[in-house]
């Protein structure tokens, strides 16, 4: 079992840290990815990670301007 820690962090702020960290990690990862696909010719693979990395992306857009709105 996991014991929750307390610190004066809230746990909506740092889950939008948390998944702003992980959505930036997973487009730069599916950047690796695609130009990995490109180099070995494969352009439906290609194609598919760079959707994962726009997705990515988007979220990390959308997770940063909720972090905004919550600092206010």
């Amino acid at each position: 079992m996991q014991q929750s820690q307390q610190t004066s962090v809230s746990n909506t702020y740092y889950n939008l840290v948390s998944v702003l960290y992980h959505a930036l990690e997973s487009a730069q990862t599916a950047a690796t990815y695609v130009r990995d696909a490109q180099q070995s010719g494969d352009q439906q693979l290609a194609q598919f990670f760079q959707s994962v990395q726009q997705t990515a992306n988007q979220q990390a857009q959308q997770a940063q301007q909720l972090l905004a709105r919550s600092s206010r």
